[in-house]
């Protein structure tokens, strides 16, 4: 009688692992090599989940069958006990109360700073160019009374207003073209140059930007003296007077506004360049695009936000210019001719006590900054730039 060994021959039989391969069906009748070899064959063979004869009993321990549209990597979320996928809690809400205000905590005290300093000043100013508020009012004399827009409509009924404020559109933007000009070339030269002269070239650029306005202001107006002055030695000039023309005043009042303030564009230029790839500069050159092509094409538009920021504080400190006017000019010039609307204030405000009318002048002055501010940054928005 034949029996059937448990090492045997099988043709495709099925064993507790599953389907065993063909390469075992060959094997002899004895535990020899050939069947050691089929039983490291069949050990070699991994069931896949899901797959028929994955084990003996549905409680032999393997994997649970796949679920359509979970990839087989994917570790499914943390369940409820009703089955369904636990929510995950959004970001920003913590577990302890108030979480959401915590960055304004953080902000309170520069916010209460800017408070003090800022918004109540700006308050004031508005309020008092509403009232009449003249010598006779801060003595006490006489009662302070409401005005409405009466002190505005006084203001811009003065020919003379309108004509200090042209003369302050033209300066500043004089001045701020010219400090940027200036400010990005020598940010180009500092790139160029070896240590040392870029070392010399930033010290005297950070000596005229910490100089106080009123002692620059006063070394210009000596270095320009029609007597004693070494400009008008050097030049051949004679004893012309440079603070007794108007133009020849705007002028020499430009130089010393754009000598104190191009460190500042020069600065923030230059760690703008340092910052650019010096692959895209190269790939340029190569290209054979010129110095000028380079900066226009290339390397202006990757400044442009720092560009705008240094144009907006150029227009907000040119445009409210004070102290070089005062100092240089005696005061505004011969007959008021070198008033910016600064001075016009001061004199109004302080000369005149005139106080209402020249918080009014204030108040003009800050709406003109911040329109131009805003217009400003409205175009780059439209041209997709990112601040």
């Amino acid at each position: 009688m034949t029996m059937t060994n448990p090492g045997g021959t099988h043709s495709g039989g099925t064993g507790p692992r599953g389907t065993e391969p063909s390469g075992a069906s060959g094997a002899s009748g004895t535990r020899g090599a050939s069947g050691t070899s089929g039983a490291k064959a069949a050990v070699g063979t991994v069931a896949r989940p899901g797959t028929a004869g994955s084990g003996s009993g549905s409680g032999s321990g393997s994997a649970d069958p796949a679920v359509p549209g979970r990839r087989p990597d994917e570790v499914p979320g943390p369940r409820k006990a009703s089955g369904r996928p636990a929510r995950r809690p959004r970001p920003g809400s913590g577990l302890r109360g108030g979480s959401a205000w915590t960055p304004w905590l953080y902000l309170l005290p520069a916010l209460v700073v800017l408070g003090g300093l800022l918004i109540y000043p700006v308050y004031q100013l508005g309020l008092i160019s509403f009232l009449e508020y003249t010598q006779a009012q801060v003595s006490g004399g006489e009662p302070t009374s409401f005005q409405g827009f009466g002190n505005y409509t006084a203001l811009f009924s003065d020919a003379q207003f309108w004509q200090v404020l042209l003369a302050t559109v033209l300066f500043a933007a004089a001045c701020v073209v010219t400090t940027l000009a200036v400010g990005c070339a020598l940010a180009v030269l500092l790139t160029r140059v070896r240590a040392l002269p870029r070392l010399a070239l930033m010290l005297a650029a950070l000596g005229a930007w910490a100089t106080p306005a009123v002692t620059g202001s006063t070394v210009w107006v000596f270095l320009f003296d029609p007597d004693h002055g070494p400009v008008n030695r050097l030049l051949g000039l004679g004893d012309f007077s440079w603070t007794y023309g108007r133009y020849s005043a705007f002028a020499l009042v430009l130089f010393e506004v754009v000598w104190c303030s191009f460190p500042f564009v020069m600065v923030t230029v230059y760690a703008g360049i340092k910052a650019v790839p010096g692959e895209v500069l190269e790939a340029a050159a190569l290209d054979g695009a010129s110095q000028w092509r380079i900066w226009r094409s290339v390397t202006a538009p990757m400044l442009r936000p720092i560009l705008v920021v240094v144009t907006i504080q150029s227009i907000i400190w040119d445009f409210k210019v004070f102290t070089q006017i005062y100092v240089m000019t005696g005061g505004g010039g011969i007959a008021g001719q070198n008033l910016v609307l600064n001075v016009y204030a001061y004199q109004k405000a302080f000369a005149s006590s005139q106080y209402s009318l020249g918080s009014a002048i204030g108040v003009v002055m800050l709406l003109i900054l911040l329109a131009v501010t805003l217009v400003y940054l409205r175009l780059l928005r439209r041209q997709g730039e990112e601040l």
